[in-house]
């Protein structure tokens, strides 16, 4: 997002980003994308822990910015910060607002099936994700799409669109439309006791629901008491008692409520991901193995 304002010719006077968080196998603090681009930039970085205090807004005034752009930053923004910029702060939210307003519109908008999401970017006001709209795009939402590579995807269309929404204020184009009372769903943030796959839920919803949490937090059930994750699988014609394995060909399939789940690759705990041949092949499971 950063890199497309820059590449506009835009000029940035200030980068709010988050506190560097540890990471890597030494637990060492790694600074953000965000910072690292900043920073071969020259552009000032400044990384508060909230956004509450006094001298992040009084830093904020005292530059005198057009406009604020906000892109999945984690901390709440004080609406006194709306103020402090000429066209008040612009959020590039990823869905087709008022549809998932909130935290994970990717992950919602995956599970619900929906064939297509986009990109709103939104005049932020004191409401969840309520503000006005000033432009949005849509893209459709592929068959094999996961949480992962939709994001990939939504955000190179964000940096496209804040870089239109930006061009259309310049030149005095841009038009803030206020969001429809209906058709408004929320998409609160995905817990993880979420990604515990119920068998007794037809299959289609559990093939949308292992896209939805990969790569995080990663879809799972137990096999033999044991935790697994599900990284791929597919909707397989197969009827039986939820939960129930049958071996076909190089799948694993479990049945469900409506028809069945065909696992393609799994991941036992501590392991690597294995295609459902390499698991079978290092595993023997009892003729009465069951998926809880």
């Amino acid at each position: 997002m950063l890199t497309g304002v820059v590449a506009a010719g835009h000029e940035v006077v200030l980068v709010l980003t988050q506190p560097d968080r540890p990471a890597g196998r030494g637990l060492h603090p790694v600074a953000s994308r965000v910072k690292r681009f900043a920073t071969t930039r020259d552009i000032p970085v400044l990384q508060p822990s909230s956004l509450k205090g006094a001298p992040v807004l009084e830093r904020v005034r005292v530059l005198r910015p057009d406009a604020i752009v906000v892109a999945a930053y984690g901390l709440i923004l004080p609406p006194t910060l709306f103020d402090a910029a000429r066209y008040g702060a612009l959020n590039v939210h990823a869905s087709l607002l008022p549809r998932w307003r909130g935290a994970a519109p990717i992950q919602r908008a995956l599970l619900a099936g929906d064939a297509e999401t986009g990109v709103s970017i939104m005049q932020m006001d004191a409401g969840l994700d309520s503000g006005a709209v000033l432009l949005q795009r849509r893209i459709p939402i592929a068959r094999d799409d996961d949480a992962g590579s939709l994001h990939d995807k939504l955000a190179a269309l964000g940096a496209d669109t804040i870089v239109g929404a930006l061009a259309d204020i310049e030149t005095g184009r841009a038009r803030a439309s206020p969001q429809p009372q209906n058709g408004v769903t929320h998409a609160t943030k995905v817990a993880k006791a979420e990604a515990r796959l119920d068998w007794t839920r037809p299959a289609s919803e559990l093939e949308r629901a292992v896209r939805a949490f990969r790569p995080s937090p990663g879809a799972f059930a137990l096999l033999e008491r044991e935790p697994v994750k599900i990284w791929r699988a597919e909707v397989f014609d197969f009827t039986g008692e939820p939960g129930t394995l049958r071996l076909v060909g190089d799948k694993l399939v479990v049945a469900c409520g409506e028809q069945a789940l065909a696992i393609l690759e799994l991941q036992r705990a501590g392991g690597r991901a294995l295609s459902a041949a390499e698991f079978l092949r290092g595993r023997l499971l009892p003729a009465d193995a069951r998926f809880a």
